[in-house]
């Protein structure tokens, strides 16, 4: 019998006072909420249908008296239809009245047809509606569909729609669109926080430039009334450091950017006007790089440690909804001085890294930048890093993975156009 013991050696030995002193020791588990599991209601915007679904009249009747049952309720379920897009012809009937037979009405000479005046068409000669163009423009540039793929579709309907006619629609309905976009460039510099960034894009046929070569989108992100924001794609064949000048003009204010060193704001025309500010995304790149290379770096660890501690008081501030001299306030008191901790660290680390090792690198760019990275504190708009335009940039460049390129330097001027409308209405 004795034998049967020999699976419990280790709970016999055991001291009764050790097992008594651990119950003891508790785990704290921090509560959450459990997010429900299932299938999300429909919204209650989309239209309803009702379909009704009732017994036959003689089976409501009680098979006993006779008599109608009692009506006790409904049970509601909900299935989602679509309706596929139609395509109809509005056929314009103009009326004409000839002249009256009255002897009066020839002797007064009036002219003999009268008919009324057919409202101008967005494209004269055109037999594309404002609502056909738009839809056309809207399926391009915030669905990424090309023109030849919507020219395949639109016959399905029958409908003999060629893709240099959908082309040419977008072009002209963009140039109709220019002193919308003065508006908006306007309202943009005439705030006191910008983000800029740019991205690449190619231009077939451009004077002096080869097909394969690289032209830019120059994408301006602004605030307007009430700090909504705004966005503003700009068309340019190069990327020299006169091209922002060039797009800010007389601004002045704060304005966000990576490193690039085509944003040099320090000269004569600048001083005094622009606050240049950097960006801590990209500090933190150059810092993850160097760990990825290396997971026993103690600088790269340390640095990425700084650097979401920052996160982190950024975001508690925010979720505090301060007004904005408040937040400015409470963030400089909570954030200057761990920025005064880690750039102190930054020197301790400059004295003994390798310079051209991946996280000497990393430092050398974060002393580099320092001056701009912690010019973000100055505004309430400003956050550690220049991630909002980058993202708004992306519809962009996965668009441009559809269409691949620009025909004409004017196609791209047009998708900048479009791109600047869809995507500050996408933001508001």
């Amino acid at each position: 019998m004795d034998q049967l013991f020999l699976f419990n050696e280790a709970e016999d030995g055991v001291d009764e006072k050790s097992l008594e002193a651990k119950g003891q020791d508790k785990i704290t588990v921090p509560s959450y909420t459990r997010k429900k599991h299932g299938r999300k209601r429909l919204s209650e915007d989309i239209p309803r249908k009702e379909v009704i679904h009732d017994l036959d009249d003689d089976e409501k009747q009680c098979p006993c008296c006779g008599k109608d049952l009692p009506h006790i309720g409904e049970e509601v379920t909900e299935e989602l239809d679509i309706i596929p897009q139609q395509i109809i012809v509005n056929k314009h009937i103009k009326k004409k009245y000839g002249p009256c037979n009255c002897d009066d009405f020839l002797a007064e000479e009036i002219p003999e047809i009268k008919t009324t005046k057919v409202p101008e068409r967005f494209i004269p000669g055109s037999i594309a509606t404002p609502g056909l163009i738009s839809y056309s423009i809207v399926s391009k540039f915030c669905d990424a569909l090309p023109f030849y793929r919507q020219a395949k579709i639109y016959s399905r309907f029958g409908v003999d729609i060629s893709r240099a006619t959908l082309c040419n629609w977008s072009l002209l309905a963009a140039e109709k669109c220019t002193g919308l976009l003065k508006v908006l460039e306007e309202t943009i510099l005439s705030g006191s926080v910008v983000r800029m960034d740019e991205t690449t894009v190619q231009v077939l046929r451009e004077d002096d430039k080869k097909p394969e070569s690289k032209s830019y989108m120059w994408v301006t992100y602004g605030y307007g009334n009430n700090d909504q924001p705004l966005l503003l794609y700009q068309y340019h064949p190069a990327r020299s450091s006169d091209v922002p000048k060039k797009l800010l003009g007389h601004y002045s204010g704060f304005v966000q950017t990576d490193g690039y060193n085509g944003y040099n704001f320090d000269d004569s025309s600048y001083k005094g006007m622009v606050t240049h500010v950097g960006c801590l995304a990209h500090v933190r790149r150059k810092f993850e790089k160097a760990y990825k290379a290396n997971k026993k770096s103690k600088c790269a660890h340390a640095a990425i440690k700084y650097i979401r501690d920052i996160y982190n008081i950024e975001r508690d501030q925010r979720e505090r909804k301060l007004m904005p001299d408040e937040f400015v306030r409470k963030r400089k008191e909570k954030i200057e001085p761990l920025l005064d901790k880690f750039y102190n660290w930054l020197c301790e680390q400059k004295k003994s890294i390798l310079p051209r090792s991946l996280s000497g690198e990393a430092v050398s760019y974060t002393f580099n930048e320092w001056g701009k990275v912690i010019s973000y504190l100055g505004h309430h708009l400003l956050t550690p890093d220049n991630n909002k335009i980058e993202n708004s940039i992306r519809p962009f460049v996965i668009g441009r993975k559809n269409w691949l390129f620009s025909n004409t330097p004017r196609g791209a001027h047009s998708s900048a156009c479009f791109y600047s409308l869809i995507e500050s209405a996408k933001a508001n």
